[in-house]
């Protein structure tokens, strides 16, 4: 009969020998190993989703013809007109660009294909803010993809599955962009803030000039700079409301607040790159 002492620390030592053999072993069994779990949780993940799809489908079902054609007509008389002298404009804007580079000799932006996506699970604490999404690489979806929705940027694909992929937001402290004021060519570092659960979204911008300003009751908007070759030019990031001046005093810093509703994604857009032929 073996010592108390042995059968005490025998789970101990099994949890030790399992330590030392996970860093032992190489980096590439382990990164199979995680991905073939995560593969296999997915499903489970993808079925729930289309579960509170359907119940959205039935309960939807329980409204009455007359209520839905009456809410219909309504959303298109105030937003067809609008829609309408959105899309002229941005055909305008098109045309211009296009002019522009042709006078300039300059590079076209690269175009993306629109890839609609479902949110099927939100991971977000102090640390890192992401969300996963319900298409994958099937989908055609790459890491790096801008991810957008209603209030401008989400965030971008970091990580690609065969059927999902994992989505980290703009309120994240790991995410950089490059982006400018409304209206102002100069631009400025974007990054995500510290975001505790339940609170309100948040960033922080850095290296604003001197003479730009902001205040709570006059805030500027913030858009993407189109540098770096991410994200297109002019999408929105937040509102910019409070700026200042940093410890050396050559720059500013300032908070921007972004859309509540990035903490409460339900579908997002994922602007896949399309490969130019030309």
């Amino acid at each position: 009969m073996p010592p108390p002492r042995i059968d005490q620390a025998r789970p101990y030592l099994t949890l030790g020998i399992v330590l030392l053999a996970w860093l032992v072993l190489p980096t590439l069994f382990k990164r199979a190993l995680r991905i073939s779990f995560y593969e296999l949780q997915a499903p489970v993940e993808i079925s729930l989703s289309y579960l509170r799809d359907l119940q959205e489908f039935w309960a939807l079902k329980t409204r009455s013809k007359n209520d839905i054609i009456a809410a219909a007509r309504d959303q298109a008389r105030g937003l067809g007109a609008a829609y309408e002298i959105t899309l002229q404009e941005n055909a305008a804007l098109k045309e211009e660009l296009a002019r522009l580079e042709s006078l300039l000799r300059l590079p076209s932006h690269p175009e993306y294909r629109a890839e609609p996506a479902r949110v099927i699970l939100r991971d977000f604490n102090a640390w890192w803010q992401r969300v996963t999404i319900r298409k994958g690489s099937a989908h055609g979806i790459t890491v790096g993809a801008p991810v957008i929705y209603a209030g401008g940027v989400a965030g971008r694909v970091t990580e690609v599955h065969a059927y999902t992929a994992v989505v980290e937001l703009i309120s994240s402290p790991g995410v950089r962009i490059a982006a400018t004021f409304e209206g102002d060519a100069r631009p400025i570092s974007f990054q995500g803030g510290i975001n505790p659960p339940f609170s309100a979204p948040q960033g922080r911008i850095e290296f604003v000039p001197l003479n730009l300003f902001a205040t709570p009751t006059q805030p500027r908007r913030l858009v993407t700079s189109g540098l770096g070759g991410v994200f297109p030019a002019g999408l929105v990031l937040g509102r910019v409301v409070t700026l200042e001046t940093d410890t050396d005093g050559l720059f500013k810093t300032g908070r921007v607040q972004l859309d509540p509703r990035l903490s409460q994604l339900n579908e997002v857009t994922v602007l896949v790159p399309l490969v130019s032929t030309r």
